[in-house]
């Protein structure tokens, strides 16, 4: 059932100063958008076509800066969470929800914790295995979410962020990379490959999170920030939160290109990835650079991990309470803590830990890999077109509706990941599947 309610002119917040104080959640969902699988994806890249596609790394951190400003600008012009908003388009985005957030849960959980341990375990390669050093992870992380609110989270997420940036913008130096070749990549140039589109498209998609962008406005709930009055400071917090994130892209991709590009070298795609370059890294620049990249590797993994542990269970909680009344669908409900201290927000905790742990025994069941891979497709351009449809109907204050510039990079979003959504569901393996 669509809201139509127009809203009426009531007296506007007092707009604070942007300041660079304020920033955080920005950092907290630069963090958890950029795992070790897009840090390989980009690696892969640059070690393919050297620079040739900087510009496409850059364009995509600008596709999700107008994604994250624009799940950011609902939660504060409308003072509604982002599920009320889906939830008054029909019930159909409630069943999209559910069935997601439900499949996909249960095999992140298991590639998140997987990540997490594989730094560690070629850190301290005699302690135990794999699976349970993943066990130790997934476990971590619940018990750090489970009992702390949002403002320990995101200090903590601001130390592994640093630590993050520290490690990859070292790695970028170190391979002494080729300035004037960089500067020759920001021109929009497709390689001269086969499939060179959907490459560059796919390294635009791949920049910067999922199911996380549309986490950034309970973030930016939680942080306090409940109304117009902190526009500006969330829009300097989501610039910054891209920007850091392409930081991390492009340093990446130096790496790719200067070491691995120049010597022809090719890399697993994944998160092993990453462990062969740790042995590519030891080979060139010895021990202590390895062990410095493995816990840069380790930062970034363990970040998306315990991001996805707080964020998701933040809108799963949103989405039980909308679903079942027993709540209120608003910021200042999410800014409160309760929804933090709720059971469905534990209880997704626990789905997020638990259930997981049988995939890293048994292996991923083939066709949930598919289903979760079709699901993880539809999200963005489901996100992006909802939020088309949101912030330019009287759902949202006339004022605070998108203008030009915000509805054509919304629409080339939900462009791209529709043809990466297409794409992603045309290489599934079907004819296996029934």
């Amino acid at each position: 059932m669509a809201d139509t309610t127009e809203h009426t002119g009531t007296q506007q917040p007092q707009p604070r100063k942007a300041s660079w104080k304020h920033i955080g959640p920005g950092i907290v969902v630069a963090a958890t958008g950029v795992g070790a699988g897009d840090l390989v994806a980009t690696l892969i890249a640059g070690s393919n076509f050297g620079y040739t596609l900087l510009w496409a790394a850059i364009i995509g951190c600008l596709v999700k800066i107008s994604l994250a400003e624009a799940a950011g600008r609902w939660h504060l012009s409308t003072g509604r969470t982002l599920f009320d908003g889906w939830a008054s388009l029909g019930r159909w985005t409630t069943w999209f929800f559910a069935f997601y957030v439900v499949v996909w849960g249960f095999v992140y959980g298991a590639a998140a914790m997987s990540s997490s341990a594989l730094p560690l375990q070629a850190l301290f390669p005699d302690v135990m295995d794999l699976k349970w050093w993943g066990i130790a992870c997934g476990l971590v992380g619940l018990v750090f979410v489970w009992f702390n609110k949002y403002a320990v989270f995101e200090k903590v997420m601001t130390v592994l962020v640093g630590v993050m940036f520290v490690v990859t913008v070292y790695l970028a130096i170190r391979v002494t990379p080729n300035i004037p070749d960089a500067f020759a990549g920001l021109l929009p140039v497709l390689p001269d490959e086969k499939d060179s589109i959907l490459n560059t498209l796919g390294l635009i998609g791949g920049v910067g999170g999922t199911i996380t962008l549309a986490a950034y406005g309970y973030w930016v709930n939680a942080k306090g920030w409940t109304d117009t009055g902190w526009m500006k400071v969330m829009r300097l917090d989501n610039r910054v939160a891209y920007a850091t994130t392409g930081i991390f892209v492009i340093a990446m991709l130096f790496v790719g290109a200067e070491l691995l590009h120049s010597a022809n070298i090719a890399i697993a795609s994944g998160d092993k990835g990453l462990i062969q370059l740790g042995d590519i890294l030891e080979k060139e620049y010895g021990s202590a650079t390895t062990t410095f990249f493995l816990i840069g590797f380790f930062a970034t993994s363990f970040t998306s991990l315990i991001g996805v542990w707080h964020g998701v269970s933040l809108m799963f909680a949103d989405f039980v309470a909308r679903l079942s009344g027993t709540g209120r669908a608003k910021g200042e409900e999410v800014a409160s803590g309760t929804r933090e201290r709720s059971w469905p927000f534990r209880a997704y905790l626990l789905w997020l830990t638990f259930p997981p742990m049988i995939l890293l025994f048994e292996g991923q069941p083939f066709r949930l890999i598919i289903i979760y891979g079709v699901l993880g497709a539809a999200f963005l351009p489901f996100l992006a077109g909802t939020l088309i449809w949101l912030l330019n109907s009287s759902r949202t204050p006339r004022e605070w509706r998108s203008g030009h510039l915000s509805n054509a990079m919304l629409a080339i979003a939900g462009l791209l990941f529709l043809i990466l959504c297409v794409k992603q569901i045309w290489d599934q393996p079907w004819g296996e599947f029934f």
